[in-house]
């Protein structure tokens, strides 16, 4: 059996696959060629991707021998998974194990750009400052505001325990409410989390933080005029997918002063950002690092590893998108 692997992976786990596998590895550090994929998916049984490899009906139609794409990543919405459950190919990820290194940085994020951590810091090393000032880099509090999460899955609450050390109040939209969530959140750590409509969350919240997958409903879900809804001191944070703000309607937004800032760790057209927003002193920008920790990203590859090879063995993978889907319209 042929393994096509489109990155070197953390803790050197593509070498583990290349025991028992003829291995094709894309060994580059940059995201693997179109070219590459096309000519490399044409006689592998197994593909393990990242969530920059748009694997397409096109790419797809080129496997002739494909059982399973293993896609190193919680979500995955750049696999077309509709058509590869109609050609019989288990998709499977890697949920959970980032959860709580993604809400870190999700905080990281909060902090930065209410606090202008990232503006100090270039200040100080550019040699400017000359000494304490009541007027330099004001940003706003944290402690006692309002917090707004936009996706009360996995993330998003590990988001909303945070706050409780910030004696926040919580509020959260959803496709439909998650008394689940909130029973627990209630239960574990006292913390009482409110459901709310997507306007009434803007309007109510000093800051936002879009912890939502990327689907039909939540491409452009922050637009322009979402965004006219938040208070002007209010923060927006993003670490989902960049397609669920319009990004042209946010660099307005912050160049208006509608709202007061932006952390982002995502972009809708990546890895290309647009020089607007690069420009902007009001948004902390990072080039997608939220599950960026020696530990998830190792644990993310011996998972995806594990999903490959199980899949390959006919087993039932750790995480699958599909797999239990495809069994039942076997046994049909």
């Amino acid at each position: 059996m042929k393994i096509l692997i489109t990155r070197k992976l953390p803790g050197d786990y593509h070498k583990l696959v290349a025991r028992d596998y003829e291995v094709i590895l894309w060994d580059r550090d940059e995201v693997v060629s179109r070219d590459f994929l096309l000519e490399n998916i044409k006689d592998v049984d197994g593909l393990l991707c990242l969530l920059t490899d748009r694997i397409d009906k096109e790419v797809i139609d080129k496997a002739n021998k494909l059982k399973v794409i293993s896609n190193y990543a919680v979500g995955f919405d750049n696999i077309d998974i509709e058509y590869a459950t109609l050609k019989g190919i288990v998709v499977t990820n890697t949920p959970g194990v980032l959860t709580e290194t993604s809400a870190d940085l999700v905080w990281a994020l909060i902090l930065a750009s209410r606090r202008h951590i990232v503006g100090a810091d270039r200040f100080l090393r550019e040699g400017k400052f000359k000494g304490w000032d009541p007027n330099l880099f004001l940003g706003y509090d944290i402690y006692s505001k309002t917090l707004g999460i936009i996706g009360l899955g996995r993330i998003g609450t590990a988001v909303a325990k945070r706050a409780k050390g910030f004696d926040m109040k919580v509020v959260y939209y959803n496709k439909s409410p998650k008394p689940e969530a909130e029973e627990y959140l209630l239960k574990e750590y006292n913390l009482k989390v409110e459901y709310r409509d997507l306007d009434s969350l803007l309007k109510e919240s000093d800051i936002v933080s879009i912890n939502t997958p990327l689907n039909r409903d939540t491409y452009h879900l922050i637009t322009y005029e979402k965004l006219k809804l938040m208070k002007r001191t209010a923060t927006i944070v993003n670490t989902a997918r960049g397609p669920v703000i319009k990004e042209d309607d946010l660099v307005r937004a912050l160049r208006e002063g509608l709202i007061f800032s932006a952390g982002l760790d995502v972009f809708e057209f990546e890895p290309q950002v647009s020089k607007e927003l690069i420009e902007l002193d009001n948004v902390v920008l990072l080039p997608h690092i939220g599950s960026a920790s020696f530990e998830t990203r190792q644990k993310m590859a011996e998972i995806a590893v594990n999903n490959l090879l199980l899949a390959l063995q006919n087993k039932e993978p750790l995480y699958s998108v599909n797999y239990h889907q495809l069994k039942s319209s076997i046994k049909k």
